[in-house]
């Protein structure tokens, strides 16, 4: 028996809930829709047959319900993989640590979890409003190089190889490059684009933008639409998929990211209308994660 995990460490609420989420056991399924959007939450629950709870915490949403018999949550994350960082340590611990006695559980559990998100499109032959799986997770975020394991999860030939061919700056973090799931790629994704997302550790800089201050690498868009590793490319920016993947993997979880193309970094164009294809895009995850 594991020995029991510091109050410091393992920081658990009044009514015995995780932290952040402010979920206890009971109220997560095993089968997870992850959006950054809190909005985003009753977009997807909306379609349940029937909701058994609702809570709520800052930008952390969930709803617990059915679609058609299967038993499916979806959670907000709010943006970026430090939020990404709270959500799947605080999952992992509802099903894997025991929040009473603090110690961890000799059977582990892994939950599927899906993100359903809207990224830009970083190949010029990607159309907006249409959708890409990630394969991988390319992050240029930095956050798994703060866990003990990288190696047992990253792919350091692709990451190095990119870095080569980016020039990549010394102060700049790591480019680790995690797989996604197959099996949940196989049920999922079957049928769309698919390629190595990157991951930004923000919005403007980290993601080629410039108003008044100036990106270090002002021609990274390039070089990451024009990287290739073994016929992969990488074929769309975001903010979460690294995170997602690396601590999934690590932790014995399956996940996968799909999204929505609202913006083409390269034709200069955004969707007229992103929700018509992220209502779209739900409906296929939420069909295709009930089977």
């Amino acid at each position: 028996m594991s020995l029991p995990i510091a109050p410091s460490e393992l920081i658990l609420n009044a009514d015995g809930s995780v932290f952040h989420l402010h979920l206890l056991p009971e109220q997560i399924a095993d089968n997870i829709i992850v959006v950054g959007d809190q909005g985003r939450v009753e977009t997807v629950s909306k379609h349940f047959d029937a909701i058994e709870c609702k809570v709520s915490n800052r930008e952390f949403t969930t709803h617990t319900g059915t679609f058609k018999g299967k038993r499916i949550s979806v959670l907000s994350t709010g943006i970026g993989t430090d939020n990404i960082d709270i959500v799947l340590n605080e999952l992992d611990a509802l099903v894997n640590i025991d929040l009473k006695t603090r110690t961890i559980k000799t059977q582990k559990k892994s939950l599927n979890i899906v993100r359903i998100g809207t990224s830009g499109a970083l190949q010029g032959d990607i159309p907006v409003d249409s959708f890409v799986a990630s394969s991988h997770g390319m992050g240029l975020d930095g956050l798994m190089n703060y866990y003990a394991g990288l190696d047992l999860c990253d792919e350091p030939k692709i990451a190095n190889a990119f870095m080569k061919h980016a020039g990549w700056l010394k102060g700049l973090p790591y480019p680790y490059v995690v797989e996604a799931s197959a099996k949940l790629l196989k049920q999922i994704a079957f049928d769309q684009i698919q390629g190595i997302t990157a991951t930004a550790p923000g919005f403007y800089g980290p993601q080629g933008r410039q108003l008044r201050l100036a990106p270090a690498l002002p021609d990274l868009n390039e070089k990451l639409g024009s990287f290739t590793y073994e016929n992969m490319r990488v074929t769309n920016f975001e903010m979460e998929t690294s995170a997602l993947y690396g601590l999934g993997k690590l932790l014995g979880h399956d996940c996968c990211t799909i999204c929505a193309i609202i913006a083409n970094r390269v034709a200069k164009e955004y969707s007229k209308d992103y929700k018509i294809p992220i209502e779209k895009l739900i409906l296929i995850v939420l069909e295709r994660l009930a089977v």
